[in-house]
């Protein structure tokens, strides 16, 4: 049978687990967690994204200050907003919502995050700690696979696993994160000039699908037995939400698969606060 891995049911678990964390030491440390978190235009998807990540805050005992600024924005102003963040004793960690209204350049925004208060993971500081496998923020989506499959007890070590995109945000950590020596994996990381993909998949222990497009990852490029980790989260020709891989006729053959939505998407937003949390203790339980 396959199991489906419900990233729903584990992110409220690791929200309670950090709730009675936090709440433990509340008082030596002075105060909660707090998270700032910046949104800027009227993006409705954006949107709702912060108002979960928001909601998920509040579960875990977590304080928000919330930063809305018009699409008109200039760069420097947003910088400048982001530096007078990194300054503020009172915050823990920054968040800057994706994507920026057209005009503003994401890049350096990001780079003006402190590293100690990046709990998104994507400065190229805490990249190249990903990279060189050395204790930091990891970004959100990969520490939150990972942290799916060691709720579900799956191990990948010794496992290959293959892993379709290179984003920034998804393929490459997620390729480095599972091939250290934490976990062991043997990875393939697949992208759009990678020749006979589906031939590669079928080799494959672990599939992971992060390159946005819908149903992309069929039955026929997928053995029997495999874990599958479905990233993408796209509106499908009927309307309604669907993964990169096609659930229906994959599901079957896997061991054990993430739904779309109610997978990946909860674990995201879990691994924020999980980062969070240990940015503030960084800064004020450090002893």
């Amino acid at each position: 049978m396959t199991t489906i891995l419900d990233g729903k049911a584990t992110a409220a678990s690791i929200r309670a687990a950090l709730r009675e964390d936090i709440e433990r030491d509340r008082e030596k440390a002075g105060r909660a967690p707090c998270l700032a978190v910046i949104l800027v235009g009227e993006d409705p998807a954006s949107q709702v994204y912060v108002r979960n990540k928001e909601k998920a805050c509040a579960d875990a005992g977590m304080e928000t200050r919330s930063y809305r600024r018009p699409a008109s924005i200039l760069q420097k102003e947003l910088e400048e907003l982001i530096a007078s963040l990194n300054a503020d004793p009172a915050v823990d960690g920054i968040l800057l919502q994706l994507p920026l209204p057209e005009g503003l350049d994401a890049r350096p925004c990001i780079e003006a995050i402190s590293p100690e208060k990046d709990v998104d993971g994507l400065t190229a500081v805490n990249q190249g700690r990903v990279a060189m496998n050395v204790p930091g923020l990891r970004p959100c989506t990969p520490a939150g696979i990972l942290a799916l499959l060691d709720h579900y007890g799956i191990s990948v070590s010794g496992k290959r696993a293959v892993v379709i995109g290179r984003s920034n945000l998804v393929g490459r950590p997620v390729s480095l994160m599972l091939g250290s020596r934490d976990y062991n994996a043997t990875v393939t990381m697949c992208h759009s000039r990678t020749p006979d993909l589906a031939a590669i998949c079928r080799e494959a222990d672990i599939i992971v699908a992060a390159l946005g497009r819908p149903r992309f990852v069929t039955a026929d490029m997928v053995k029997k037995g495999a874990v599958i980790i479905d990233v993408g989260i796209n509106r499908g020709e009927d309307g309604k939400l669907c993964g990169d891989v096609d659930y229906e006729n994959v599901a079957p053959l896997a061991s054990a698969i993430t739904p779309v939505p109610g997978g990946i998407g909860p674990m995201t937003i879990s691994q924020l606060l999980v980062n969070t949390a240990k940015a503030w203790r960084a800064r004020l339980l450090a002893d």
